[in-house]
């Protein structure tokens, strides 16, 4: 299939952000199809140009995988934005733009000269995303914000980890990629807003919004219910048996949604489905450390390898624990485009993970994040050429 444009193909994003949550909104875009600019630093760039080990290439232009796995469909270009000539290229690409995508602390925009006023009368037809770590107002508003600080902050390491007693920080950065997938959501529909009114808007969410967003059945279960979820380790508070269980040689999961998926799965552990203290799902939670212990002893006659294909053929959803490299391996990865092959200019040929949305009739061909400044005179060769 030919290289087909994205379904952004026609927008235009400057890119100001650093570290994670900006640059995963920004690079969403960019993986849908649009332009997307981003606006460095002259000298060290985005902070997580430097976060590592690992680093590859060579000792004078190290690249840190960091770096690459929130960049790809990028360019760079630098500019000291408090200088006038730095000031002068950003007033520039504001007038060209269709989306500005900033995460500095509340007001470090408006004291650079570019506050929402200014854009909206540079170009007023600008959507500008503004990512925080705490909201842009409120009593805490002006707070840094980290990833792990915001786990912990909005509950959610409370919710993670083996007991109440380990609160345990997801194994990726969840609240930077919420955030980032909330905002990159939030500017898709203010681009469609904007279809209507002629006007850019302002979109604003944080890591604290969007982990807290990400609350789920944990957060009605408190405001609700008044009951406070803890961590309990790898089995669902609410649904019986949902979790991790031990075989012989390791883990399978299974997740028994239903009563009819119940009567399907207890004949495999040599359980009467109909056992008065298990029949129902809430009884089955209630008595969740008698089933775990039932289910262990029948699942630790067999490993792993014999459990799956046995729970599939009863139609019990289950699956491995993978390690990252089986994953990254696995057939069905692979099959869904979650890998793909770049060119970078340092590195050459590398292998990336890939967007996690396709589009029928699309092909869209992935360009490797930038060096530093990659695109510096093609960028301001492009705004030369379009003032004319």
């Amino acid at each position: 299939m030919p290289d087909m444009p994205g379904p952004l193909a026609d927008v235009i994003v400057i890119d100001l952000t650093r570290a994670l949550a900006g640059p995963h909104a920004a690079m969403m875009l960019g993986d849908l199809g649009a332009r997307v600019i981003k606006v460095e630093s002259p000298v060290a760039g985005d902070d997580s140009r430097t976060w590592g080990p690992p680093f590859l290439g060579p000792d004078d232009d190290p690249v840190s995988t960091y770096f690459l796995s929130c960049n790809r469909n990028k360019e760079s270009v630098t500019a000291d934005l408090k200088a006038p000539d730095g000031k002068d290229l950003l007033r520039r690409l504001v007038g060209r733009a269709d989306v500005l995508m900033e995460n500095f602390r509340p007001g470090v925009l408006d004291r650079l000269g570019f506050s929402v006023d200014r854009l909206h009368a540079l170009n007023p037809r600008l959507v500008v995303l503004s990512i925080t770590g705490f909201g842009h107002d409120g009593p805490e508003g002006g707070r840094p914000g980290y990833d792990q600080i915001a786990q912990g902050e909005a509950g959610l390491m409370s919710l993670t980890g083996a007991s109440p007693d380990e609160p345990t920080r997801v194994g990726v950065p969840i609240s930077d990629l919420l955030a980032g997938m909330y905002g990159a959501y939030g500017v898709v529909a203010a681009l469609h807003e904007r279809n209507r009114t002629g006007r850019g808007r302002v979109v604003r969410t944080s890591l604290l919004a969007a982990t807290v967003g990400a609350h789920a059945f944990q957060g009605t279960r408190y405001t609700v219910a008044g009951e406070v979820g803890r961590a309990q380790g790898n089995h669902h508070p609410s649904i019986s048996p949902y979790g991790s269980f031990q075989c012989a040689d390791g883990l399978v999961q299974i997740s028994v949604g239903s009563e009819a998926l119940w009567r399907a799965f207890a004949p495999l552990v040599d359980i009467d489905p109909g056992t008065p203290s298990l029949a129902t799902n809430q009884f089955r939670v209630q008595n969740r450390a008698q089933l775990t212990e039932l289910i262990e002893a029948a699942f630790g006659r067999a490993k792993a390898a014999e459990w799956l294909p046995r729970l599939a053929a009863a139609g019990v959803p289950a699956g491995a624990v993978r390690s990252l490299d089986q994953v990254y391996e696995w057939d069905q990865t692979r099959s869904q485009g979650l890998l793909i092959d770049v060119k970078h200019e340092v590195l050459g040929r590398i292998k990336l993970p890939g967007p996690p949305l396709r589009f029928d009739g699309v092909e869209h061909q992935h360009a490797a994040p930038p060096t530093l400044g990659q695109h510096n005179d093609s960028v301001r060769g492009w705004l030369d050429s379009s003032e004319r």
